[in-house]
């Protein structure tokens, strides 16, 4: 795919890897519809990007955010072509402390809005012919961590999730995939320490959020013919 003037909504933008994605795909010539809940830092994301966007602030857990997010997109630049499914975040404690509201609301940002996300922009580009979907995973879900059950859990189904719907898609000109990082020096422990958890936290020169973004700009910039439907990224001293 040549990113030049192809319009790319992109979750969970208002930092980390999500913010990363956007300059990484704004500066390869993408146009941007940016959303987070950070109304603030979208704002300031898109005054620092060299092409057109659009910003909708907002809980990506909310069921009405899909289809805002594609009649945006349609209404700033006429369509879609890109959804990377990045929003989500970390939540981890043993089972006698555990908060299982915190629990839920990570099910419905990591797993539901994913599934929502992907199946209406999926519509919307089967039947336009071509899109691309990329849903950021994590080395997680190929774990089983005590402790990190939900989160492994959860990741897990994204990938079985994007698969089968690569599968379904890959006939009418759609592609599928997940990236998923390893450890990345993101904003993610903060929050963890902010719930009151102990994030695991490694000795060890962690990824970059660059990393993470190049990762998945080499993803869809692959012919037509190819489609890259898993991408693991590690710390090259990971030890999980």
């Amino acid at each position: 795919m040549d990113l030049n003037n192809k319009v790319a909504v992109v979750t969970g933008a208002s930092a980390g890897i999500g913010e990363a994605i956007a300059k990484a795909l704004s500066s390869a010539g993408a146009k941007l519809i940016l959303t987070a809940r950070r109304e603030d830092r979208l704002q300031a994301l898109q005054n620092s990007l060299p092409t057109e966007s659009a910003v909708l602030a907002g809980d990506i857990a909310d069921p009405a955010i899909a289809d805002q997010l594609l009649d945006l997109a349609k209404e700033k630049f006429g369509r879609a072509d890109i959804l990377i499914n990045n929003a989500g975040f970390l939540s981890t404690n043993p089972i006698d402390m555990i908060d299982l509201d915190l629990m839920t609301q990570m099910i419905r940002v990591n797993l539901e809005a994913v599934v929502r996300l992907s199946y209406v922009f999926g519509r919307e580009f089967k039947a336009q012919g071509e899109g691309a979907i990329i849903n950021v995973s994590s080395i997680g879900g190929s774990l089983t961590v005590p402790t990190w059950g939900v989160y492994c859990a959860v990741k897990a189904a994204v990938e079985t999730f994007s698969q089968s719907l690569r599968i379904e898609l890959g006939s009418s000109g759609v592609k599928v995939g997940i990236v998923a990082p390893g450890s990345t020096k993101t904003e993610i422990f903060e929050v963890q320490k902010a719930h009151g958890e102990n994030p695991v936290e490694q000795e060890i020169d962690y990824l970059e959020a660059d990393d993470i973004a190049n990762a998945v700009k080499f993803m869809l910039e692959q012919p037509n013919r190819a489609n890259v439907s898993r991408l693991h990224l590690y710390a090259s001293a990971e030890i999980a």
